[in-house]
């Protein structure tokens, strides 16, 4: 009878050991552990032109809240450059560039989801100079200028709009001399923000944003081809559900109107 009490005793305090050693792990650093499956979050690589930067961080924002299991990592450059990555096998879901020409080139190389290709976006060109600049009132006083920066045209879409407009206003020429090639429209405001050059050719989004360079003038419409922002899933995706959606929303009315507050046009 006694030796049957000691069993009895032993299977009690036995059970209470894997009570207890159950209820601290359900617990372990304060953490209630209810059994649930932490939600794996899917990464989404975002490659975009330079002058997106500003709008597409409060995007950024703005959509993680809205999907918790969405993580936005976006790669910020000149849109050849992006490009170029993506060529060269850069692991890319989406691209937003900042010219056709980028675009056009991955499409011919079928590296582009079908049918996701989408023009997002439209802008201004601008002439800036610093805030307090007194002599340069319109392009044409760029003759007066030591030094003019834009982004290089080869693989900056702006540094291209840039070039046909100064070759449309017969100033191409004569102003070779003075420009200092910038590799993307951030390094261009930067040159100005900072004195390093007299005046620059921006979008009007990168101008809108700084409050150290002023608004001279706006390119006539006609003197450059229209300004046109493509976006477009990348072929390789692993994630493609996700990244549609995610192009999706760009084009909605929330996402549009963060874009409009920056400067961006929308594409009637």
């Amino acid at each position: 009878m006694k030796k049957m009490s000691g069993i009895l005793i032993m299977l009690l305090v036995a059970c209470l050991v894997l009570v207890g050693c159950s209820s601290s792990g359900s617990s372990a650093n304060g953490i209630e552990q209810k059994g649930t499956v932490p939600v794996e979050k899917k990464e989404i690589l975002v490659s975009a032109a330079a002058s997106l930067k500003d709008a597409m961080t409060e995007i950024e924002t703005q959509y993680e809240a809205k999907n918790a299991g969405i993580n936005l990592a976006i790669n910020y450059g000149s849109s050849g450059s992006l490009q170029q990555q993506i060529e060269q096998g850069a692991p890319t879901d989406l691209f937003i560039s900042a010219g056709k020409k980028q675009m056009d080139a991955l499409e011919k190389g079928n590296l582009l989801a079908e049918g996701t290709r989408i023009d997002l976006l439209g802008n201004d060109l601008v002439l800036i100079a610093g805030k307090d600049n007194k002599d340069i009132t319109s392009f044409q006083d760029l003759a007066k200028a030591d030094k003019i920066s834009i982004g290089t045209p080869d693989s900056v879409p702006a540094g291209k709009y840039a070039q046909e407009a100064l070759t449309s206003m017969k100033l191409w020429g004569t102003l070779q001399a003075k420009l200092v090639l910038a590799k993307d429209v951030t390094q261009v405001l930067t040159y100005v923000e900072s004195g390093n050059v007299d005046a620059g050719i921006v979008y009007q989004s990168d101008a809108q944003g700084s409050d150290k360079v002023k608004v001279v003038t706006v390119a006539p419409a006609d003197s450059h081809s229209a300004i046109v922002y493509p976006a477009a899933v990348i072929a390789s995706t692993k994630n493609l559900t996700e990244v549609k959606d995610f192009l999706s929303y760009l084009s909605s009315d929330d996402a549009q109107q963060i874009f409009v507050k920056y400067g961006f046009k929308i594409i009637k």
